[in-house]
């Protein structure tokens, strides 16, 4: 059995949850039910939960300054807002979980079954240790990512990332030492997640760093060799928004 603590300031969504959860989770036992930070806090660092469903806006103390405050965060966690949230990215980056309010069953459901896997496999969640860097980190200079794999996370440096290659529902990462990664997430999530002052789509194949630009190939749209070797088409499409990006 997975114990789990609910956190969130208003009833309703915490009845709602609870009754989910109960219905369609049961695997996970409940044993506390807070609608404050204080009251989390408490609850949490006294009862060591496997599990925390987190509403993010709350009075007072908001969702990250309660996890701040935690002696106890070898848990998972599960954010729930009510909307796109500002720091959504950093979540994002941290590869946790976010369900977004009203919860949708499946979604729920799909968000319990990865927090139940990755905790059966008793590895440290440093997950929420890369959150809580990334909050007090500047939106745009995220440092560190964590990507998921086949054996499970791997976190690396954003500055490390030479381009990403599209493969249908995966992602290629390639890194300057050499290293590439098969990730289960789109070109289109890290599009939307790595920095854009930093990273450019090039093509709807590729998203490529700046940074280890060797040269650029003139052509229709032309193609960019990165600093790995690694020879990529430009679309004719990206081509102006490339090379203005570049200076050109």
């Amino acid at each position: 059995m997975i114990t789990a603590i609910l956190v969130d300031d208003e009833e309703n969504n915490l009845s709602a949850l609870k009754e989910k959860i109960n219905r369609h989770c049961k695997e996970v036992k409940i044993i506390a039910i807070c609608d404050n930070a204080e009251m989390a806090i408490k609850s949490i660092d006294s009862l060591q939960p496997d599990i925390v469903f987190l509403d993010i806006e709350m009075p007072v103390m908001n969702g990250f300054l309660m996890l701040q405050q935690l002696s106890f965060k070898n848990f998972e966690l599960i954010f729930a807002t009510a909307y796109d949230h500002y720091a959504i990215k950093a979540i994002q980056f941290s590869a946790l979980d976010y369900l977004i309010k009203p919860i949708e069953i499946e979604d729920l459901k799909r968000a319990v079954n990865r927090a139940v896997e990755k905790k059966n496999n008793t590895i440290p969640n440093k997950q929420l240790e890369l959150l809580l860097e990334n909050l007090v980190t500047s939106k745009q200079t995220y440092r560190r990512i964590a990507i998921p794999t086949a054996s499970g996370l791997e976190f690396i440096k954003t500055d490390d990332i030479v381009c990403l290659e599209a493969s249908i529902n995966y992602t290629y990462l390639y890194l300057d030492d050499g290293v590439k990664y098969t990730v289960s997430r789109t070109l289109k999530d890290f599009e939307d997640m790595l920095p854009a002052e930093l990273f450019l789509r090039i093509h709807n194949s590729y998203i490529i760093n700046k940074n280890y630009i060797k040269r650029y190939i003139r052509g229709e749209g032309g193609q960019v060799v990165m600093s790995n070797g690694m020879v990529l088409d430009v679309s004719k499409r990206k081509k102006a928004e490339f090379l203005k990006s570049i200076g050109h």
